[in-house]
């Protein structure tokens, strides 16, 4: 028997590969002598970095860059084998790095975001994924652009100051000249994005996401108009799905770097090669720490069990625990979910790592039983 396991993080436990290893381990106590096959499994958010290194043999590696309000940040993103970088932008310039009065997206910018791809470029890095999620800006990228070598000018020839309300003065854009032969256009990026708001406009970056990053609605409507202008200067499409991402970082990453903006999981879907793995497998087993009637839109356990099922395979979840409406993902894909949890513990007790991957191989190991 030839098991394919792809299981995202249990948030605050298990890791997606702890958590695949796990139900391995429970899958041979029932077959011993099943093939069980884990790759790891993310959606472009939280938990990427971590899934892929540990699931691909990369490295985890750190760089000092500048924070969203402008103050010094230690970023962590990956490094694949054959020199890909995965990276999320929240660790450079993420709403969490931001408080009180630092949290302005008239003034917070993507500037280490860039910092981190010359980073990793220095390491060897020439194909990049990025997860764009959980932004605390609205500059439509013009940050990173900048450490980038972009020159982003006024009308004196000046330097535009960083964040979102300096565009509504950019006069003139300057792309880099190649260095070193070294010429970020030549990048390739993929970027995980799950939203597909335009740039601009009432359902735009500023008017839908700036409230969450502290904009009042005065702050809205100048930043608005200061990605529209910035949009008109650089003749980018500001309609185009998913440009108002992360506060426009991805119209900066469609326009000028040449980015593909796929739905995370299937971004991270291919990059693992899952669908190859589930050919020929007999099983496919997928979970997540909570599965609800949410899961179906668009999460990663669905994502699995909709590969699956195009190759006609059986799918079986575990979760950490089941919430309201879960019984829509077997209408999704997925012919069988169990909860993993065998007694009352409290929550502290439920997260404990060693607990819950022994509660997950016990769940796996009796689930499969059936299948003897």
């Amino acid at each position: 028997m030839k098991v394919v396991i792809a299981i995202d993080s249990f948030k605050g436990s298990l890791s997606s590969t702890e958590a695949g290893n796990a139900a391995a381990e429970g899958i041979r106590r029932a077959f011993p002598d099943a093939e069980c096959v884990v790759r790891p499994l993310a959606d472009g958010g939280e938990g990427t970095v971590d899934a892929l290194v540990s699931g691909m043999g990369g490295e985890l590696c750190e760089v000092e860059v500048t924070g969203p309000a402008g103050k010094p940040t230690v970023a962590k993103y990956g490094l694949l084998p054959g020199g890909t970088a995965v990276m999320e932008m929240a660790q450079a310039s993420g709403i969490t790095l931001v408080s009180g009065a630092g949290r302005n997206p008239l003034l917070t910018t993507t500037y280490g975001v860039g910092e981190m791809v010359l980073d990793a470029v220095k390491r060897g890095a020439a194909k990049f994924i990025v997860g764009i999620g959980g932004s605390a800006t609205n500059d439509a990228g013009a940050g990173m652009l900048q450490a980038l070598g972009w020159k982003l000018l006024d009308e004196g020839g000046r330097d535009l100051p960083r964040g979102g309300a300096a565009l509504a003065r950019a006069a003139k854009i300057v792309p880099p000249a190649p260095a070193g032969g070294f010429a970020p256009t030549a990048l390739q990026f993929r970027v995980a994005c799950d939203v597909r708001n335009p740039l601009c406009g009432p359902r735009g970056a500023s008017a839908v996401f700036g409230p969450q990053k502290g904009a009042t609605p005065a702050m809205v409507e100048e930043l608005d108009a200061a990605l529209s202008h910035f949009a008109a200067l650089s003749g980018g499409d500001p309609e185009s799905p998913g440009a108002g991402a992360a506060g426009g970082l991805g119209y900066a990453f469609k326009t000028f770097l040449g980015a593909e903006l796929t739905p995370g999981v299937d971004l991270i879907l291919d990059e693992t090669g899952l669908e190859r793995d589930i050919a020929d497998a007999d099983v496919v087993v997928t979970g997540e720490g909570r599965l609800d009637g949410q899961t179906v839109m668009g999460k990663a356990p669905i994502g699995v069990a909709r590969l699956a099922k195009r190759h006609g395979k059986r799918v079986v979840a575990f979760a950490g625990c089941l919430g309201d409406g879960v019984e829509a993902v077997n209408a999704a894909g997925i012919d069988a979910f169990f909860p993993i949890l065998r007694r009352i513990v409290t929550l502290d007790e439920a997260l404990e790592v060693s607990l819950a991957a022994e509660n997950l191989a016990a769940a796996a190991e009796q689930a499969f039983r059936l299948l003897g």
